[in-house]
């Protein structure tokens, strides 16, 4: 198990030698030291250890990274991406946390109001007098 760990229980482990493949909704926080494929991983809260492999788009409050994730994030509380994480997608939260070695390629939107698009916003802030 990774030093980090999440600040509560998690009520779902895929383990180190376990692949899921499909669309995975679980109330509560999942722990990703396996693999995981599919369409969407929709959880309030998860962990992708440092051996965690997911290929799937993921929509929770907060996402913690340690291993590789080719998809998506939408976040609405937070992203924390930690030295070893691998990311190949793009991240949507209030609040990301990149530290040192982590390797992302895709775009980042950084907003408070999820119903609110970023760019408009910026430009009409920009527009005030």
């Amino acid at each position: 198990m990774s030093n980090i760990q999440m600040s509560e229980e998690t009520n779902s482990t895929i383990g180190l030698t376990s692949h899921f493949e499909g669309k995975f909704a679980v109330k509560g926080a999942i722990r990703i030291d396996g693999k995981f494929e599919g369409d969407a991983l929709i959880v309030d809260k998860v962990f992708i250890g440092p051996k965690g492999k997911v290929k799937s788009n993921i929509k929770a409050s907060s996402v913690v990274v340690e291993g590789i994730l080719v998809g998506n994030i939408y976040a609405t509380n937070r992203v924390l991406l930690l030295p070893t994480s691998r990311i190949l997608g793009d991240i949507q939260t209030p609040e990301l946390i990149i530290q040192n070695g982590t390797i992302l390629k895709g775009r980042c939107t950084i907003v408070h109001d999820s119903d609110q698009d970023a760019k408009e916003l910026v430009e009409r802030l920009y527009d005030q007098d």
